[in-house]
C-alpha cells in the first residue's frame, strides 16, 4: 500500500521500545494517524531434554501485574544474532545450555502496531551449568518449572500457559515433532 508520510515524529526513546507516530495520508487523500512501537526484536528458546519435558520459567509480568509461564526469551541487543540471544536467555535465566538449536518459525507478535519479531528456536541436548542462572534485575522472582511436553500442551488448553510466543512456539513443536510427543 502506497501510504504518503506527510509527518514523522519520534515521541519517545525508551529502553525497550521507542515510540514513533507518523501522519500518513492515503491514495484516496485521506489521513490517518500511525502509532508503532518501534521494538529490536528478540529470540526465544524451547528447551526439551531427550525425555520430551521442556524447560519454562514463571516471572513477574509488570503490565499484568502476574506471573506468566512462558519460555525463556529476550530482547536482541544491536545488531545481535538471534541465535546468539537465544542461547544467552537459556543461559542466564535457567542455567542450562545446549549443543544442538534448530529454528522452529520467526513470527511479528503484534504486526498492527509493533514492529517486533520474534525468532523461536528448538534447543536440545541440554546442560546444566555449574554457576546456575545469571538473573537480571527484576528477575529475581523468576522460577524454574520443567514440564512434560504432552502436559504443557494441556496447560494451553486450561489456560494456564497463555503467553503468545510460548503457545506458537508449543503448537509448532507439536506440528512438526507431532508423533515424536504422542
Amino acid at each position: 500500500m502506497d501510504l504518503k508520510v506527510l509527518k514523522h515524529t519520534h515521541l519517545y526513546d525508551g529502553k525497550i521500545f521507542n515510540v514513533i507516530v507518523d501522519e500518513v495520508e492515503y491514495p484516496s487523500g485521506r489521513r490517518s494517524i500511525r502509532e508503532v512501537a518501534e521494538h529490536p526484536g528478540g529470540a526465544v528458546a524451547l528447551a526439551m531434554f531427550p525425555d520430551d519435558r521442556i524447560i519454562f520459567i514463571k516471572q513477574h509480568r509488570y503490565p499484568f501485574k502476574e506471573f506468566v509461564v512462558e519460555l525463556p526469551a529476550g530482547k536482541l541487543n544491536k545488531d545481535e544474532d538471534p541465535l546468539h540471544c537465544a542461547q544467552r536467555e537459556l543461559e542466564e535465566e535457567t542455567g542450562y545450555e545446549a549443543r544442538n538449536w534448530k529454528k522452529l518459525l520467526t513470527l511479528y507478535t503484534s504486526p498492527g502496531f509493533c514492529t517486533e519479531i520474534l525468532h523461536i528456536y528448538l534447543a536440545t541436548g541440554l546442560r546444566q551449568l555449574a554457576d546456575g542462572q545469571k538473573l537480571e534485575e527484576g528477575e529475581q522472582s523468576m522460577t524454574i518449572h520443567i514440564v512434560p511436553f504432552r502436559e504443557a500442551l494441556t496447560m494451553i488448553d486450561h489456560h494456564e500457559i497463555i503467553d503468545a510466543k510460548t503457545v506458537c512456539a508449543l503448537l509448532q513443536a507439536d506440528r512438526i515433532l507431532g508423533t515424536k510427543k504422542k
